[in-house]
């Protein structure tokens, strides 16, 4: 057991701080690159495992593991230097009252992890995923922020197999009985950033933010939800972005944007540049949505070149949503089946096609189509294959492929996706750009659809 005690943040300079602007042709992406080791309060010794508060740096390279439940105490800051493993043998939580900081790079990524082996293939069917794969059986729970905690930064983190059933509510705002999230911030005024990361299976939502200043930016999310649940779910008082990001297999939605909760500060997310394939397919009660992006309930937000492929719903803007506010375009579906097509546009909402969207609507909806209403999308079933590098279309078997390892969602040479984005708006940018404590790169919107970009911007892995 480490003992909490009150940590500052030190800086230990094992190099010169480089800072690089890095810009290729039609690149509006800044990169941020740091040789400075930085220290918080004590290093934690791995000599025996972890329960009970803990604060301070967990030292690069290191493993660790954890007996019991674990907590950051209020005021104090649990750091991850580069190439640590935490192992996580037990439905334990990881409770953060402080701060929590992961630094893994891309030459050593992070582990927050029960070890478990991946087990990447297609499954006959969703039963048979749901019973055989330990992506969905919660073996741990997660790391669950309480209302004090002002930051929480993940870089190049590998975070997965969690989504256990409480036995008792570790902070507030969780219910004991009910599952956990992988990651619950939930801090109004607070800092949540994520980059460059993978998140790994869960049971409910894999990241549920309630409030708080976000920067959500090139990421890899697979197999969230068992058969309910979001990849990435926001809810009121949340600001800020989710771009960049790769979502496969989502149980619902691999983004869900509502202003549900009802603080003083409206949900309003900008959403762009990201990928989903293969979504919607898990959820036990479809009842009408589920697969893609979902703006609802008084949330608002700018949803553009986005890149959406055989997932069961398409772009849904709910008619509850504040749609004086919410802006979209530049949406580009692909489908193997009329279910998949005569979803694209969701029925029984409100979106309303726009003609920068592919397939272009006038070319398959009827000229009298009233949003929400349902239509016959059957002739544009495997047109505009967007032609990822290693994922083959079509995809006959698209419900039940939901790893996103052994394939590479780069877009080829030639694609029609390529250039079809359009770049004339900005990120909300509401966290500080900073190699440790912020973002390290805000990637602002490509011109190309989907997290890829053919200049070598967007996501990484």
């Amino acid at each position: 057991m480490i003992h909490a005690r009150k940590t500052q943040l030190i800086w230990v300079t094992a190099g010169l701080l480089a800072l690089a602007s890095c810009s290729k042709s039609g690149s509006k992406s800044t990169t941020t690159t740091t040789t400075t080791t930085v220290t918080a309060g004590q290093i934690i010794s791995n000599a025996s495992p972890l329960s009970g508060n803990v604060s301070g740096t967990m030292a690069a390279g290191e493993t660790y593991t954890l007996s019991g439940d674990i907590t950051v105490p209020v005021g104090d800051t649990l750091l991850l230097q580069s190439g640590v493993t935490i192992k996580i043998p037990g439905k334990y939580d990881i409770i953060v009252k402080g701060s929590f900081v992961s630094l893994g790079t891309q030459s050593a990524p992070n582990w927050i992890t029960s070890g478990t082996t991946h087990q990447d293939q297609a499954f006959s069917s969703i039963t048979s995923a749901l019973t055989s794969d330990p992506a969905f059986q919660g073996q741990w729970d997660g790391i669950n922020c309480d209302t004090t905690c002002n930051l929480f930064i993940m870089k190049w983190t590998h975070l997965e197999f969690g989504g256990a059933t409480f036995g008792q509510a570790p902070v507030a705002g969780t219910t004991a009985g009910t599952a956990s999230f992988l990651i619950l911030f939930q801090n109004i005024n607070g800092t949540f950033d994520m980059e460059d990361s993978w998140i790994y299976g869960s049971t409910d939502d894999a990241v549920r933010i309630t409030d708080g200043n976000i920067n959500v930016m090139r990421n890899t999310f697979e197999k969230c939800g068992s058969n309910t649940g979001e990849a990435l779910n926001v809810k009121s008082g949340t600001v800020g972005d989710m771009a960049y990001n790769v979502f496969v297999g989502a149980a619902t939605n691999g983004t869900k944007i509502s202003n549900a909760g009802a603080t003083a500060i409206e949900c309003n997310v900008h959403c762009y540049n990201n990928t989903y394939v293969d979504c919607g397919y898990r959820q036990a009660t479809p009842s009408g949505h589920g697969g893609s992006i979902d703006l609802e309930k008084d949330a608002e937000g700018y949803i553009y070149n986005n890149l959406i492929v055989d997932s069961r719903v398409g772009l849904r803007i709910v008619n509850t949503a504040d749609t004086l506010n919410a802006k979209y375009g530049n949406s580009y579906f692909y489908g193997d089946s009329a279910s998949v097509t005569d979803e694209f546009y969701s029925v029984g909402d409100v979106t309303h096609p726009q003609t920068t969207d592919i397939p272009t609507p006038s070319s398959y909806l009827p000229a009298n189509y009233v949003p929400g209403a349902s239509y016959d999308g059957s002739s544009v079933v495997g047109l505009n294959n967007p032609n990822f590098k290693t994922f083959s279309l079509p995809d006959a078997n698209y419900e039940n492929v939901n790893n996103a390892a052994g394939f590479d969602f780069h877009l080829v040479t030639g694609s029609p996706a390529i250039g079809k984005g359009t770049t004339a708006f900005a990120p909300l940018a509401k966290v500080k750009v900073d190699p440790n404590y912020g973002a390290t790169a805000i990637t602002l919107p490509g011109a190309d659809m989907g997290a890829y970009q053919s200049n070598g911007t967007g996501n990484q892995h």
